[in-house]
């Protein structure tokens, strides 16, 4: 364990310094964009995005309240950072990772039936990071989301009050990723996620595929100049259509239900950007707004990179049997309890 944990803490070291060309101080989008460097093209000559990327990183979409106001780390606190991923890592080696609430069932006590990440090579530090200098994937001042609207508020109000009691009664209870129907993380917009924070993009003419390793979903996006269809017609994913502006793609992505990506956002639209910075880089940028759920739009910009090798199958399907096995223990304890 000492060699593995040597090796990391070797290859982080490795990762902190900076890239060639690279000062301390924070980049701007624009600067991040090499203007000397051009994408190679497909067949009918757009910009070629095709591959395997990750998006793993251990930046959370929201800035914590310690770091308020601060947009950025400086070289010396982001290696701050990586070191206390590293203990942390080689803490969860030793002793395991601490219990958490792994119920879907809000507020509910934690528990330690899960598994450990690190034992199956899923935490963070054992796939390829993209680390950076932000404090959060979401961008400006605030870092966070914005406050609910007063209606919004009283939606999921009326939402938990009800299900509250009833978490367990069903599969129709159930969170839509403890189903293996949709994981937020899909989006769009296109976020990490706790492991397999892998995607593949095919291209061909008039299509862009995005393919999800977690949770085995891919979004079919047309860039022909399709609309997007009535309101009335409601996906998981939403209907997303594209267009190419000089070098980015840029999606536009209505007609969500309101129970994923944001359970409660009734007419939630998200545009994203993918820049092609490098041959092993893509700048994805998005904007997610909702007047009847957040009180202003909000925007954030993750950094993705190649990765070598294929997408493997995540299996997870619906009426899978852990699915089974939660609602069975359920039975059990309303059994014992009317016992006593």
């Amino acid at each position: 364990m000492k060699n593995h944990v040597a090796a990391l803490a070797s290859a982080l070291a490795f990762a902190m310094l900076p890239a060639a060309g690279q000062t301390s101080a924070p980049k701007t989008v624009a600067a991040a964009v090499k203007a000397s460097w051009t994408p190679p093209r497909t067949p009918d000559g757009k910009p070629d995005f095709q591959g395997v990327w990750t998006n793993n990183s251990v930046t959370p979409l929201q800035r914590p309240k310690e770091l308020r106001g601060k947009e950025f780390y400086t070289d010396a606190e982001l290696a701050e950072v990586r070191q206390k991923q590293l203990e942390r890592y080689d803490l969860d080696e030793k002793e395991g990772e601490p219990a958490a609430n792994h119920s879907g069932v809000e507020g509910a006590a934690p528990e330690t039936v899960h598994y450990d990440h690190a034992q199956f090579g899923l935490d963070w530090l054992q796939s390829k990071l993209n680390w950076n200098r932000r404090t959060s994937l979401i961008v400006g001042p605030d870092g966070t989301i914005p406050p609910l609207t007063p209606e919004a508020r009283d939606r999921r109000s009326t939402r938990a009050a009800a299900a509250k009691g009833h978490e367990l009664d069903g599969p129709e209870n159930r969170p839509l990723e403890a189903r293996c129907i949709a994981r937020a993380n899909v989006g769009p917009p296109l976020l990490p996620t706790r492991y397999n924070s892998n995607f593949q993009i095919v291209q061909g003419p008039g299509y862009v595929a995005i393919e999800t390793e977690e949770i085995h979903d891919a979004r079919v996006i047309p860039v022909n100049g399709r609309p997007h269809p009535a309101k009335s017609v409601r996906q998981w994913m939403g209907d997303s259509v594209g267009h190419w502006e000089g070098n980015t793609l840029v999606i536009d992505t209505t007609n969500f239900t309101d129970r994923t990506p944001f359970p409660g956002a009734q007419n939630l639209h998200v545009i994203e950007r993918f820049t092609r910075t490098a041959e092993d880089t893509l700048l994805y940028q998005f904007t997610v707004e909702d007047p009847g759920m957040w009180t202003k739009p909000w925007s954030g910009e993750v950094p993705i990179t190649r990765m070598k090798g294929q997408l493997y199958e995540y299996a997870c399907n619906e009426a899978n049997y852990g699915l089974e096995n939660t609602l069975r223990g359920a039975r059990v304890a309303d059994a014992e309890a009317v016992r006593k």
